[in-house]
């Protein structure tokens, strides 16, 4: 397939374009490398991709209606594979614009392209982070979504709904996954795990919001670039079962499905630190604060839907996983590498900041 990744500099996105290639899928990526975290990262993770056969980068952001739609008209990409989006929870209270911008007009924008361009099968990312406020765990995409507890959660449903509403109109088959914590090699270093290890080997403290009495269902980034890859060839199809009367929110009579994708092996936040100071042979310097605003307490995916119909269950447990990215990092941040005192995120007074 010919395949357009968007946010092909970011963490997924750079290992879904790997995946693909090593599939012998054609990749475009194209990102706009914006400085939300240090934007040599995601410059690396490019010219590792940028060797590779098959693969091109075009520099782009999403907002940028008319090169987009140029891109769609040179290339006449058959799958759309959408990562690209302004991160973060905390972030998304102070600056809520970035978000809007991105997620919710850069969306809009890939949905038109789409539809002008005749794509086959869009496939986009979403989040756990919908659930908001819902309190039945494991999550399920069969439950109401509609009581988000941050503007990036929002957003995020609000590419859902939009999704779907092209997917009724002009009958675009689309996919919406919801991501579970993703975690490991080339990671974001904005994220609680990356932060934490970086804190640790510093000796720097790390703030437990909750005291860490909060559990996140931890998901290795190769089992979600697995299930990627598994969808990507599937467009779906119309459910002639869909009711009306009781419509289920993860399908449609238009060409449409949400799932999840999890570990389904929720980790309590307390349990992976120490999972690092193990694998670091360091201990963590502990502060604790009250809960965050933005934060829940609990994520845990359903994963029945993606199994049942398509075989997929998670393989990599959080111990191997951590232990993948401690090697990374050890070795990505050795002395005298050009990234090593780059600034890797964190809180007020160098803190790093747990969900």
């Amino acid at each position: 397939m010919r395949v357009l990744v968007t946010g092909a500099a970011g963490f997924i996105g750079f290992h879904a374009a790997g995946r693909l290639l090593e599939e012998g899928h054609a990749v475009v990526g194209i990102d706009n490398l914006n400085d939300y975290y240090d934007a040599a990262l995601k410059r690396a993770r490019i010219e590792r991709l940028a060797g590779r056969d098959g693969f091109r980068f075009v520099r782009c952001a999403l907002e940028d209606k008319s090169r987009l739609a140029e891109l769609f008209a040179e290339d006449r990409f058959e799958t759309v594979l959408h990562l690209a989006a302004q991160a973060g929870v905390r972030y998304s209270l102070e600056n809520p614009q970035a978000y809007i911008d991105s997620n919710v007009t850069g969306f809009l924008n890939v949905l038109e392209a789409c539809r002008r361009f005749g794509v086959r099968h869009l496939v986009f990312a979403s989040s756990s982070s919908v659930y908001g406020a819902n309190r039945k765990v494991p999550y399920s995409a069969r439950d109401s979504a509609d009581h988000p507890v941050s503007l990036y959660a929002a957003t995020k449903r609000a590419n859902e709904l939009m999704a779907h509403a092209y997917s009724h109109l002009y009958r675009l088959p689309v996919t919406g996954l919801r991501f579970f914590t993703v975690y490991g090699p080339w990671g974001r270093p904005d994220m609680a795990y990356y932060k934490f290890t970086r804190s640790i080997l510093e000796g720097k403290p790390i703030t437990l919001y909750k005291g860490g009495e909060m559990w996140r269902d931890f998901t290795y980034v190769d089992d979600v670039t697995r299930a990627i890859a598994l969808l990507l060839p599937h467009p779906p199809a119309p459910d002639g079962n869909w009711d009306g009367l009781l419509p289920e929110p993860d399908s449609s009579a238009a060409p449409y499905r949400l799932y999840n994708v999890g570990s389904r092996r929720p980790v309590k936040l307390t349990d992976m630190i120490g999972l690092l100071e193990k694998l670091l042979g360091r201990q963590a310097i502990v502060e604790c604060l009250p809960m965050h605003p933005g934060d829940v307490e609990v994520t845990c995916a359903d994963m029945e839907p993606l199994e049942r119909r398509f075989g997929f269950r998670p393989e990599v447990r959080l111990e191997d996983g951590l232990r993948r990215f401690v090697d990374w990092y050890a070795d990505y941040h050795r002395p005298n590498s050009a990234f090593a005192a780059a600034p890797a995120g964190g809180g007020p007074n160098g803190r790093s900041e747990a969900p």
